[in-house]
């Protein structure tokens, strides 16, 4: 009977995806992160690079741009990945608060979910008092909540994740818009379809869909985004690269 308990508790942590659906977060964000700086400094440098052909304005512009950037992405993932270790935080003290005083009750709640989960009562049953004498809270908060006591999100490598993943994206067009005036333009844009192409195919192998779309719709909302950007810095400026 451990040992179907035990494959039960595994069950749930497959489901709720605590150790692997964690790492698909952060490396999803980190992809998202890098597809932002990519798309977002390209757009820049390509504006300024329609309207002057000094390399230096063009400089100034994209690192003013990648450092506004990053810094913008890692205080937003702060904030929000603290928002959600607040949560996470209140919800195993509560469900501590519940163990110590409804005992009882929460025994019958974990039976009750183990049953939702395909054990008949009987086996439910002695499932949740195995478990509860082997670790309560721990697998209340990860079958109620999907959260793992030892995993709970951390704000600051999330914030230095995305700053990091945004500012290698950026560096990209960073760089080819500082070849040669004669094909930076061309070579920018090259470079940054490429990069998201690559992204697209990164986030939709990881969300289990289609590379195809995702890999269209990437590298089409980047290119147009560069080619409106140039195109408004070309008409403002005066002069043409």
């Amino acid at each position: 009977m451990t040992d179907v308990a035990a494959r039960e508790h595994e069950h749930g942590d497959m489901e709720t995806g605590d150790g692997l659906s964690n790492r698909l977060t952060w490396l999803r964000a980190g992809v998202l992160g890098a597809n932002d700086g990519i798309v977002s400094v390209a757009g820049i440098v390509m504006g300024v690079a329609g309207a002057t052909a000094d390399r230096g304005d063009i400089l100034i512009a994209g690192v003013a741009a990648l450092v506004a950037g990053a810094l913008s992405m890692a205080a937003g993932e702060y904030v929000s990945v603290s928002t959600q270790r607040d949560a996470e935080r209140a919800l195993i003290t509560a469900e501590r608060h519940d163990l110590e005083r409804m005992p009882a009750e929460e025994l019958d709640q974990l039976r009750e979910m183990l049953e939702s989960r395909g054990l008949s009562t009987e086996v439910a049953r002695e499932a949740a008092e195995q478990l509860t004498e082997w670790d309560a809270l721990r697998v209340h908060a990860n079958l109620e909540f999907g959260i793992d006591v030892d995993d709970v999100a951390n704000p600051w490598s999330a914030a230095a994740a995305s700053a990091l993943s945004f500012t290698l994206g950026a560096l990209l067009p960073l760089l080819t818009i500082m070849l040669p005036a004669g094909g930076r333009v061309w070579a920018t844009v090259l470079a940054v379809a490429a990069a998201l192409a690559l992204t697209g195919w990164t986030s939709a192998r990881l969300g289990y869909a289609s590379p195809g779309r995702a890999m269209l719709r990437n590298v089409a909302g980047g290119v147009l985004a560069m080619l409106v950007t140039w195109g408004i810095g070309n008409l403002l400026g005066t002069t043409v690269v």
